[in-house]
C-alpha cells in the first residue's frame, strides 16, 4: 500500500518532515529559504527533493511535475509560514512582506489542489486579516476547514507550546468542521504528560559521547554568579539585590517574569524560542545546574531524535531549534491527516461495493 504523499513548505530544519515521516507519510519535496536550515534539512532528509530558495519563486505545477504527481494527487500540503510577525513576542516594526507569505499558501493550494492542507502557526494568526482572506479563498475552492489553538503537550510533547493548527480538507473527502481534531488521533499514540525530568533522564541514557550539540552558552563571571543565585524553580524575582539587572529594577510590574528562570523538573518545559538556550531571554536555565540549556537539551524538548544533526554556528542552530515544529506534534498531526484520508478511501471502496451489489 502506498504511503500518503506530502510536501513541506517553509520546512525549516525539518522537524515537521521528520514527524510526518514518523507518522507514515512519504514527504516527497520541501521548500526552505534559509541556507543553514536548508543544510540541516538536507543532512537529515537526503532523499527529499529540497528547493532552497524564496518560495515566491517556486511554481507549484512545476514542483508537482518534478515529483511525479498531477494536480489533485498530493495527499498533504504542510505549510508553516514565518510567524514572528503574528507572535505575542513580536516587537517594533513587523515585516509585512514576510507576513504576506501566509497568502502565498493559497497559490500552492490553487496549483496543487491537495487533499489536505495542514497549516501550523502561532495563535496570533487568528487575529490577522490574512487568515480570513486565506479561509475565504479555501472556501471558494471547496475546502472544509477547522482551526484550533492546540498545546503541544496534548501530543505528549514535554513543552508548553500553543500553536494554531488548521486542517483544510478538500470537498470530496469525509470531514466535518465540528469534529474535534484530537479525537482523530489513534489510541496507540501516547498523549500522556511528559516533563523536563523525562527529557533529561532520556538524554542521560541516550546522549552520544562527543555530541557537538552538547554545549551551552558561555557566560561571563557576572552572569555565572547570577545564575548560581537562582534557586531551584526560581527566576529573576528570587535574585538577591546585588544580582538584579538595572533594566529589571525599573519595571513596575512583572514584565520579563520568565527571564533567568529555571526549567521546572516536574513540569513540561516552556516554549522553546529562537533564544532557547539564553538565560536572559526566558526560562532557559537548567533545573539544577548553573548554566543555560544545551542545544541538545533544547532540541530534545522539541522532540528531535538525539541523533538529529544540525548545521550552522551556535546562534543559527539555536534559531533553527526554536523555529521548528515539535517532531512529535507533527507526527500526531500526520496521523490525523492519515485518518482523514483512510476513512475517505474506505468510504469510497464501500460505495463502489454497494454499487456493484
Amino acid at each position: 500500500m502506498l504511503r500518503p504523499s506530502a510536501v513541506d513548505l517553509f520546512a525549516g530544519a525539518g522537524g515537521a518532515t521528520r514527524g510526518l515521516r514518523d507518522a507514515g507519510l512519504d514527504v516527497l519535496a520541501a521548500v526552505e529559504n534559509d541556507v543553514e536550515a536548508a543544510a540541516t534539512y538536507r543532512q537529515n532528509h537526503p532523499r527529499v527533493k529540497l528547493l532552497s530558495c524564496d518560495i515566491r519563486q517556486v511554481d507549484p505545477f512545476e514542483l508537482l511535475r518534478s515529483i511525479g504527481l498531477r494536480q489533485g494527487q498530493l495527499d498533504v500540503l504542510k505549510a508553516c509560514p514565518p510567524c514572528q510577525g503574528f507572535s505575542t513576542l513580536a516587537k517594533g516594526e513587523v515585516d509585512q512582506e514576510r507576513n504576506d507569505l501566509v497568502l502565498d499558501v493559497a497559490r500552492f493550494v490553487d496549483g496543487m489542489l491537495p487533499k489536505i492542507l495542514l497549516l501550523e502557526n502561532v495563535p496570533g494568526l487568528q487575529r490577522d486579516a490574512r487568515l480570513s482572506t486565506l479561509l475565504n479563498h479555501l472556501r471558494g475552492k471547496g475546502y472544509t476547514f477547522r482551526g484550533d489553538a492546540l498545546d503541544a503537550t496534548s501530543f505528549g510533547v514535554p513543552q508548553r507550546r500553543k500553536r494554531f493548527i488548521l486542517f483544510a480538507v478538500r470537498g470530496d473527502l469525509l470531514f466535518s468542521p465540528h469534529e474535534e481534531i484530537l479525537s482523530l488521533l489513534p489510541g496507540t499514540f501516547a498523549t500522556s504528560r511528559r516533563t523536563a525530568r523525562n527529557v533529561l533522564d532520556h538524554l542521560k541514557r541516550h546522549l552520544r559521547p562527543g555530541d557537538p550539540l552538547d554545549v551551552h552558552r558561555e557566560n561571563s563571571p557576572v552572569v555565572r554568579r547570577r545564575i548560581e543565585s537562582i534557586p531551584v524553580n526560581g527566576n529573576r524575582f528570587d535574585l538577591p539585590a546585588e544580582h538584579q539587572l538595572d533594566c529589571h529594577r525599573k519595571l513596575k510590574n512583572r514584565s520579563a517574569a520568565s527571564s533567568y528562570g529555571r526549567v521546572k523538573l516536574d513540569e513540561p518545559a516552556p516554549t522553546m524560542t529562537t533564544r532557547c538556550t539564553t538565560p536572559a531571554c526566558g526560562t532557559f536555565v537548567h533545573p539544577t545546574e548553573h548554566r543555560g540549556l544545551t542545544l541538545r537539551e533544547a532540541a530534545t524538548f522539541q522532540t528531535f531524535p538525539v541523533s538529529y544533526a544540525f548545521t550552522g554556528n551556535y546562534g543559527s542552530i539555536e534559531r533553527q531549534i526554536g523555529n521548528a515544529v515539535p517532531v512529535r506534534m507533527a507526527k500526531g498531526l500526520g496521523l490525523i491527516a492519515s485518518a482523514i484520508l483512510q476513512r475517505s478511501a474506505t468510504a469510497s471502496v464501500n460505495d463502489v461495493s454497494l454499487g456493484e451489489g
